[in-house]
């Protein structure tokens, strides 16, 4: 019974140890401790092309009836232009760099 007695009580001062919810979210700086998405970071491309380009056209766009076609043809330029920069140094980086300049040894 005494050891059931110390697991409870080691259990209670763990989860007393544990920040509650609305101390855990005033804790979070979103600048400085950034969510940890590196692997999903493509997911989120889409999202910021779209906002860039309702962002842009609301301002450049001198007739309104042809926003949301203005926005959707912005958009796919983004997304399009950031994949092929992207591929380009990809295969500069991982190809053309090594044969310019050999790794030693």
């Amino acid at each position: 019974m005494s050891t059931f007695l110390n697991s409870v009580s080691a259990l209670t001062e763990t989860a007393m140890a544990w920040p509650s919810l609305p101390e855990m979210l005033a804790a979070y700086r979103p600048f400085l401790d950034p969510l940890p998405l590196q692997r999903a970071w493509y997911l989120l491309l889409f999202p910021l092309c779209l906002g860039i380009a309702v962002t842009y056209k609301a301002v450049r766009v001198p007739d309104m009836r042809r926003y949301w076609r203005d926005v959707a043809i912005f958009t796919t330029q983004l997304v399009l232009s950031v994949v092929i920069v992207g591929g380009l140094m990809f295969w500069v980086v991982l190809w053309v760099l090594p044969r310019i300049v050999p790794m030693p040894g």
